[in-house]
């Protein structure tokens, strides 16, 4: 194996900058030797694996090195770029072991291909769904080994269907990722002018729906499935225009006419990445953790109360509730939780444990990492 390059001494602060651009020349090649020095090192991992039968891909794994990555780094890159660096380098890296194949809403240049990018990395094969549902079974078949379904907004609540597929889907949640949602106003022609339909996902027409009533109060709202779906079709007619992400734009040669038109500026959405347990099992405690669990209890006076006894006596934080219709016509519900911790705290292991015996359904959803 080629031993490192010897590292570039600090510029000269009067260099010209010829003299730093065959600086930065070296140092690319010496960049380059070392990631083909790791990729080489990756390759020998996945043998490893594959002799061994233990999951290729570890985002607790990729969690641990970024984490420790940007713990170390001394500037001046900031901590997110290093992360996004570092996310790139191991994405590539895995695709030698074993390319990942993950279930996005299509078609390209959704919210939904952005938040697995930026969760799996650039290198991930990604197979692009009509619809959440098709998400859900994608990953269930085993078509792709992980699939990315958004389940929350900060503005509009959650993505009823994504709850209701989570109820009896055999797979669980891993991962998420928070995205910021920025959305544009795109059309084939650069102006306001004209503009007789908006087609978009309907929580996104929710999302921008003050500056569509003050700029195109006479347009029409049209849904379709995604925000890239609308962004397509925008494409194919000039009195049509969509809202979607910049990198929709450039997928589909459109003009960008207003910039982050969405009525909230802080406007996230949350992304749950599922798989099946026999592709990866719930990962170990990182530190920062979540667990997600749908239940039901009987319909009597003070039970929704009695659910949250064994939390508080326990000390375990309740971070979301969201209650769903069982549709049964009797007036019952199951009942979405997000907790603060993995089950393998002895804490959070006794509150799950009473909590239990109190539901007439009981599902954990997943245990997760997620961001400090």
């Amino acid at each position: 194996m080629t031993s490192p390059a010897a590292p570039t001494p600090p510029s000269d602060p009067s260099s010209s900058l010829a003299d730093l651009r065959v600086q930065i020349d070296s140092l690319d090649q010496q960049l380059l030797t070392l990631l083909n020095q790791r990729a080489h090192v990756a390759e020998q991992v996945g043998e490893v694996k594959k002799r061994e039968g233990t999951p290729y891909f570890r985002p607790d794994r990729v969690a641990q090195v970024i984490e420790k990555m940007t713990r170390s780094n001394q500037g001046p890159l900031k901590g997110s770029h290093v992360a996004a660096i570092w996310r790139e380098i191991m994405s590539a890296c895995l695709a030698l072991e074993s390319p990942q194949r993950v279930a996005v809403l299509g078609p390209e240049g959704t919210f939904c291909e952005q938040a697995a990018i930026e969760y799996f990395g650039g290198a991930a094969d990604l197979i692009y769904c009509a619809s959440f549902d098709e998400v859900f079974h994608a990953t269930t078949s085993g078509s792709a080994q992980y699939g990315v379904v958004g389940v929350e907004n900060s503005n509009e609540g959650v993505v009823t269907r994504s709850l209701d597929m989570f109820l009896h889907s055999p797979t669980h949640v891993v991962g998420e990722v928070s995205l910021l949602i920025r959305h544009n106003l795109l059309r084939k022609e650069n102006s306001l002018e004209g503009i007789e339909a908006v087609l978009a996902h309907p929580q996104a027409l929710a999302q921008c729906q003050a500056w569509l009533a003050k700029h195109l109060p006479h347009a029409e709202r049209r849904a379709v499935s995604s925000n890239a779906e609308g962004a397509r079709l925008a494409a194919t007619n000039p009195a049509w225009a969509g809202l979607a992400s910049e990198r929709a734009a450039t997928q589909y040669g459109l003009h960008i006419v207003a910039h982050a038109i969405q009525d909230d500026a802080y406007n996230r959405t949350r992304f749950s990445i599922i798989t099946l347990p026999s592709t990866l099992a719930m990962p170990p405690a990182s530190g920062h953790d979540c667990t997600s669990l749908v239940v039901s209890v009987p319909n009597k006076p003070g039970a929704v109360h009695d659910l949250l006894v064994p939390l508080k006596t326990n000390n375990v934080s309740m971070t979301r509730f969201e209650s769903r219709p069982a549709r049964t016509g009797q007036w019952e519900y199951y009942f979405y939780i997000d907790l603060d911790g993995h089950p393998s705290q002895p804490h959070v292991a006794a509150a799950l444990a009473e909590l239990k015996q109190l539901c007439a359904f009981y599902k954990v959803l997943g245990a997760y990492p997620v961001k400090a």
